[in-house]
Parts: structure tokens; sequence; C-alpha cells
């Protein structure tokens, strides 16, 4: 199994954890690593509790993560991983099977302008939801629960995405800048088991900075959603108009809006129509604590459990994190989605919360707890892999994480 593979090179590895300064190593064709690594094993065990029919299961999980980066201003390169394998210890409510999600990006920065690449692909025994590897209960990086391409969440059923992002910037003078930028990305479901999407994204956008706290920006955007097994295609554009804040030097707000047209192919049903885009995000940061706040509602691709061809979708995320002390850090995170059908009334509801608790003892070893809730309806009948009515995830875990290992030249 490919996650265990992944497992056991990250639990070799870790037997050379208490050098935490090494010299980098040098590939054999000019090009020296240097920067920041950092990596974590853990083993979780979680209870999960599902309403309906779905039943109740006790499963246990082996994960890794691991984060890189380089030292190079001006060819900034990150990698994060998570993965592992999760299996039933009883019940067979849903969720085992072996997860996977890498996320790499490369930038190239000059003096006036800057080029970035990214690669993110993930893959997953249910719908993701909260933290980087997605699977509630299972000890992972933290990040913002962004609502997942799936509108609607579903249990064992394995999903792979897979999306490959460019952005370019230039500053034309001190106050003004244009982007450009494109996307393309895939969800595919191996045992056929959901509406597989593929997604082709293009925007162009300029921002002036107004003073020093102040900023406005415009821009374009495009999408083009098709599915490989039907002959559908759906169109979106997008006129955005924006403005950003910085209050403080630690709170910072940005709002953005504009008119959306979607066009559907003739076979699509999908009417055409003018809709609005609204994006709003704000965020906190300082020593000890981080929050951040998103809202966003436009015209989305659909697909996942069930076939529904276009959509319009209302997303709010928010994710906070304080760290006690030295040893302590504890973090919330939670979001909804609602989900409308461009072609008919179905409207389907999610919304999902995690709270977590670490704490460290000595120098590697950390203790974790966590509670998922995650509830979901509809006014349609909902596939039978599809989470309906309420579900809880209790995890609790111990975990091996060493102090960031420092490369140098």
């Amino acid at each position: 199994m490919k996650s265990g593979m992944t497992i056991a090179i990250l639990f070799a590895a870790s037997i050379a954890a208490p050098a935490q300064t090494v010299p980098a190593t040098n590939s054999g064709f000019g090009v020296t690593a240097s920067g920041t690594l950092r990596y974590d094993l853990s083993y979780t065990e979680t209870a999960r509790f599902y309403s309906g029919q779905q039943g109740n299961a006790q499963s246990s999980a082996l994960s890794g993560d691991v984060t890189y980066a380089n030292a190079r201003s001006a060819r900034p390169f990150a990698l994060t991983y998570s993965g592992g394998d999760m299996w039933e210890i009883s019940g067979g409510a849903g969720g085992s099977g072996y997860f996977q999600h890498l996320l790499v990006s490369q930038g190239i920065i000059e003096r006036k302008w800057s080029l970035n690449f990214a690669d993110d692909v993930s893959l997953s025994p249910q719908a993701p939801t909260t933290g980087f590897s997605g699977i509630p209960g299972v000890g992972s990086l933290p990040s913002t629960p962004a609502p997942p391409s799936q509108p609607v969440l579903t249990l064992n059923t394995r999903s792979v995405f897979n999306t490959i992002t460019s952005s370019f910037s230039r500053r034309l003078d001190q106050a003004t800048s244009i982007s450009a930028g494109g996307s393309y990305g895939i969800m595919r479901f191996p045992d056929g088991d959901g509406v597989e999407t593929n997604q082709l994204q293009g925007n162009a956008g300029i921002s002036r900075r107004l003073n020093a706290r102040n900023s406005i920006f415009g821009g374009y955007n495009y999408s083009r959603f098709s599915y490989p097994d039907y002959t559908v295609v759906m169109e979106s554009q997008s006129a955005i108009f924006g403005f950003t804040r910085a209050w403080s030097r630690r709170l910072s707000t940005s709002v953005s809006a504009g008119p959306q047209w979607v066009k559907g192919s003739a076979d699509s049903g999908i009417p055409s129509s003018t809709g609005t885009f609204v994006g709003v995000d704000a965020t906190y940061r300082n020593k000890s604590t981080s929050a951040s706040l998103n809202y966003s509602q436009g015209a989305a691709g659909g697909g996942g459990a069930i076939t529904q061809f276009g959509t319009r979708n209302h997303d709010v995320s928010a994710v906070f994190s304080r760290q006690l002390d030295r040893s302590m850090n504890v973090s919330a995170s939670g979001a909804y989605m609602r989900t409308e059908g461009l072609q008919h009334s179905d409207i389907t509801s999610s919304e999902y919360g995690e709270v977590s608790a670490t704490r460290r003892l000595g120098r590697y070893i950390n203790v974790f707890a966590n509670y998922t809730a995650t509830r979901q309806l509809s006014n349609t009948a909902l596939p039978a892999n599809a989470i309906s009515g309420l579900s809880q995830v209790i995890g609790f875990g111990i975990g091996y994480s060493p102090r960031e290992i420092h490369l140098r030249k």
C-alpha cells in the first residue's frame, strides 16, 4: 500500500531527528537545497457516530505530515504533504482507506514582477472537510477549512482532486500593479460512484494602492466546467470590483463583488442567467493568536455525489488558533455550505466544525484530542453514500513532532 510505504519512510527518517541542523545535499545537477524541514508522525483512535442507517464505527489511523520551504527569497519553493491509512476496528460506517494530499509551489520573484506555479493533488476515502488531510479526527497540519469541491459530503466514496495553477503579477509603478492567472482542475471517482468534472479557469486584474492602508482592485474571471461522462458544458464570467483595508498591523479585510453571467450548452438544461459574485475575507494575527473569516457566493460546476450540472454556492468558513503557552495549543474551525441547483430547486446545506487541543510532552512527543461535527440536510433524496443528518467524530492521538530541521549551505 502506497501510504504504508510513505509512513515507513517517514518513520525511518525520524531516527536522525536530534540533529536539527544538517548540511544541505547537492542533487548532482548543481542545485543545493537549503531551508527548513519539519515532519510529524501521528497515531489516532476515533469514534464515529452517524445518524440514520449509517450506524457507528471505531477506527484507527496512522499518518504523517511533512513541510519544506527553501531559503531563497527570489526563488521560493514550498512543499506540504499529509498522508496515511485509516482502518475500521468495529462497525462499518465508512471513512476507512488511505489518504494523500500534496501541495507544491514554485515562485520566481524579480524587482518588478513575480511568477508562481502550484500543483495541489489529493486522494481521500470520503469528501474532505477539516484539516490539511481532510479527514475528521485525524491529527494533521491545521488549515483553513475551505469548502471542498464536492457540493455534497459523502462517506465510503474515494475521490481524487488535482489542480494546477499559475499566476503572474507586475508592478507598473509604486501604487499600481496588474495580474493574470489560470488553473486547470479535475475531480475523479475511481469507483464510479460520483459525477466527475473538469474545470478550466482564467483571470486578469489591476490593483491600485490609495494610501498606506487602503487599496482598490478590479478584474475579470472566466470558468469552464465539463463532465467526462456527459457532453454538458457550463461557462461563467464575472466582472469583479473590490476594496482592501489594513485596519492595523494585525487586522485586514477585503471585500469584492460584481455581476456573474452563466451559460450552459444546449443539452445541459442550464438556463442562461445573471447573478452576483461576492467575496469577503478578514484575517487577524498576532504573536499567539491567528484567525480568519471567509465568505463567497457564486456559480460553480456541481458534480460529485449527485447528477447536478451547475450550482450556486454560498460558502462561509472560519478558523481560530491560539498558542496558550510553549506546550499548549487550541484551535477551532468550521464551515457552512449552501448549494442550490441551477437546473432545479434542489438545495443542500452542509455545516461542519472542529475543536482541538494539542499538548507537548517533552521535546518530541505530543498528545491531542479533537471533536468534529457534521450535519447535512437536503430538500431532495440524497444517495446512500452521502452524509445524512448529524455525524460526530471524537479523536484522541499521540504524535512525534521534532523541532524544525534547518538545512544550511
